[in-house]
């Protein structure tokens, strides 16, 4: 029988720290498995057993872990904000209100998003080598601590005699041949463990971000990789250390790796901190080594300083165009608040280390966004040595945006009863100051979406609906696009958008559902076939409503699609209302239930929460409400749901009709006039959706019942 640490440790009633002690004590030896696990034979057990009864009391076993562990800020880095952390957090604190959502764009290390964990954050940098050090730090996604720190100790005791790109390009340089050997083997040994499956996405970023940290602790340089010292004796070697996040990260973190100002098209946040590059050194000239060994294509390596081709990770924010590249990224982000960085060296330094931006400048272009207003703080400035620099500040420069309206964006489902024309009317209606949000029958999520509130709970009764806007929030763009043009290619179906209805025989007033018939239904069939509700699943489900009949979704008694094929296909409105979609749910701290509305508790919320409320409506037949799928109980119980919600004084509004095509919900007119709920009367109609309805012109009065 053999064990993991864990498990070894919690045979014995010992702490895994005491454990490892024990280990490198030399008091048993264990084995390393092909995967590079450490792993406790039942013999050791039992050896170990003895001895601690022997030799030590509950005291000696409360030794420290005899692995290192690391911490986001233990790493050099130019510009790092760690030290200036209290004074970023002080002004936010108290210049800015409702803060649910911060992105750091230019996020470095990260050290600044770490300061608000509490938040959904958003980071972005366009060098790899600290998003991955970003996917470490903030991703949600579960990781086994004990696999990454066994992979370290692994890593740690490993000794490697074999030549690969890392010694064979960089041996006593940066590093000695020993230490390039044992990086080579690492990166490739991380990189294969990935490919195999035996570490996850999160693990893999855990590893590589503690291989980068502890090659900065040892490099030959000055600070950076400009340079190597040359002629010296390498005295420090190579030790991994053990990341450690912080716990209970949001579950909306979401971590980018492109150009900010193509970035900051696709998101919003309350908070936008930029701290972009000052003066003319460009980060990937001075971290080039680190940036290498995190993508690991193994590039050619060129010069003295050992550098890879760096074309495309040039910044315009370090050349002449940084004033007009930082006016196009503020005229183009979308926030409550913008925080910028930028320190007073515009004319201190040499050429080099002065400032690319004017203040002049500076305060033009924001002001065009909103009031200004600025802080400062002393700080000393990096220097190689050659400038003698004094009081120098950092500068925070934060404005107050006055244009602060979401654009409003519909959802990319054409979910029955969807709000999206009735938008501009409810949404004046809604309260300004909400902390949170719940939209009950989110459907689409039109409402919620489009709600100033960037902290929404979207809940739905319906699992398949639920499925697929979970995995469209998971997923990145790229990924959803590239799955859902192969998989059209895949079953033959038409793409009108880039071949045109001549191409398929079909006219646009026809439509063209004798095209897509066949493999509409194949496609069908293969998804009511899959047994896994796997992200695929749920991407063939939204395949399966942008080529059906009016894009609606409908399941039938046994749980299978049965819509027919529609007249339309993936075309430019449905590919940019998809887009736009994915990028607000990935902006906001956006979470989705699956529950029924009677078992949404409500005990989180408060005076500031705000509950949106569209149920299916009584007196109507339409996608979501057919065999039975709304009852006079189900009314009476949401009222009475909206009753306790008005008690504990938390604000709603909800969306119903008291009249449609001759009947009348009586029990809810009577309800409003016993609770004295303002109704609002709203001028819209859903002839469009009751295609079942002969009765297209009948009245419909639709309103919107609020209890503040």
């Amino acid at each position: 029988m053999k064990y993991t640490a864990t498990k070894m440790a919690e045979k014995l009633n010992i702490s895994r720290s005491y454990l490892y002690y024990l280990k490198d004590s030399g008091v048993v030896e264990t084995e390393v498995n092909a995967k590079g696990q450490i792993m406790w034979t039942e013999e050791v057990y039992q050896r170990l057993l003895e001895y601690i009864a022997k030799n030590h009391t509950k005291e000696e076993r409360k030794v420290e872990p005899m692995y290192k562990t690391t911490k986001i800020n233990n790493r050099r880095y130019l510009g790092n904000k760690y030290k200036l952390l209290p004074f970023i957090t002080r002004v936010v604190n108290e210049e800015c209100s409702s803060i649910n959502t911060v992105a750091d764009i230019f996020a470095g290390t990260g050290a600044v998003a770490s300061a608000f964990t509490d938040k959904k954050i958003i980071t972005n940098d366009i060098m790899y080598s600290n998003y991955i050090c970003h996917v470490a730090w903030f991703s949600s996604e579960y990781y086994s601590e004990e696999k990454v720190a066994d992979l370290i100790m692994f890593y740690n005791e490993i000794e490697i005699e074999e030549d690969n790109y890392m010694s064979e390009n960089f041996a006593d340089t940066y590093f000695s041949l020993t230490d390039c050997r044992k990086i080579g083997f690492i990166r490739q040994d991380i990189e294969d463990r990935y490919r195999e499956g035996y570490i996850n996405t999160r693990e893999r970023a855990m590893l590589i971000t503690s291989l980068l940290y502890a090659m900065d602790k040892i490099a030959n340089t000055c600070g950076h990789y400009d340079a190597y010292r040359q002629g010296v004796e390498f005295e420090k070697h190579l030790e991994l250390s053990v990341p450690q996040p912080e716990n209970n990260l949001n579950e909306n973190n979401t971590c980018y790796n492109m150009d900010t100002n193509e970035l900051v098209k696709n998101i919003e946040a309350d908070l936008v901190y930029i701290d972009p590059p000052y003066n003319s050194r460009q980060y990937c000239d001075l971290y080039h080594l680190l940036e290498n060994i995190a993508r690991w294509d193994k590039p050619e390596v060129f010069g003295v300083a050992k550098k890879m081709d760096r074309t495309a990770l040039k910044s315009d924010y370090c050349t002449k165009k940084a004033t007009a590249a930082f006016e196009q990224l503020v005229d183009s982000i979308r926030a409550k608040y913008i925080l910028l960085s930028y320190n007073n060296m515009a004319g201190k330094g040499n050429d080099r280390s002065n400032a690319k931006i004017s203040d002049n400048d500076i305060m033009r272009i924001l002001q065009k966004k909103g009031r200004v207003k600025v802080f400062s703080e002393d700080y000393k400035a990096f220097s190689a040595g050659k400038s003698d620099i004094k009081g120098n500040l950092e500068r925070l420069f934060l404005c107050i945006c006055e244009d602060t309206e979401k654009e409003i964006i519909p959802s990319a489902l054409n979910y029955t009863g969807g709000k999206y024309k009735l938008l501009p009317q409810i949404l004046p209606l809604f309260p300004e100051d909400a902390d949170k949000v719940v939209d009950l029958f989110c459907g689409g999520c039109n409402v919620g979406i489009n709600v100033k509130c960037n902290k929404v709970q979207f809940n739905d009764s319906n699992e398949y609906l639920v499925g697929l806007l979970n995995v469209l929030r998971k997923l990145s763009k790229k990924e959803v696009f590239s799955w859902i043009f192969e998989t059209i290619c895949k079953y033959n179906l038409s793409l009108v958008s880039q071949m045109g209805y001549e191409y398929y025989g079909c006219e646009s007033s026809k439509g063209l559902g004798s095209y897509n018939k066949y493999g509409f239904n194949k496609l069908r069939k293969d998804f009511n076939r899959k047994k896994e509700k796997d992200d695929e699943y749920f991407l063939m489900l939204y395949l399966l409503i942008v080529y059906s009949f009016n894009n609606q979704l409908r399941f039938n008694r046994k749980g299978e699609f049965n819509l027919p094929v529609g007249k339309r296909d993936f075309n430019c409105k449905m590919q940019k209302k998809l887009g736009d979609f994915i990028d607000r749910i990935k902006s906001g701290d956006y979470g989705f239930t699956n529950e029924d509305f009677r078992t949404v508790n409500m005990d989180d919320f408060t005076d500031k929460s705000f509950f949106y409320v569209d149920p299916p409506y009584l007196i109507t037949c339409a996608t979501y409400n057919e065999q039975d799928g709304w009852t006079e109980q189900d009314e009476n119980d949401l009222l009475s749901y909206l009753e306790r919600l008005n008690k504990k004084g938390i604000r709603f509004a909800l969306s119903n009709v008291i009249e449609s095509k001759g009947k009348k919900n009586k029990i809810l007119e009577d309800w409003i006039q016993k609770q004295s709920f303002r109704a609002i009367p709203l001028d819209y109609n859903y002839s469009n959706s009751n295609y079942h309805t002969k009765q297209r012109d009948s009245i419909t009065k639709e309103v919107l019942v609020i209890n503040y």
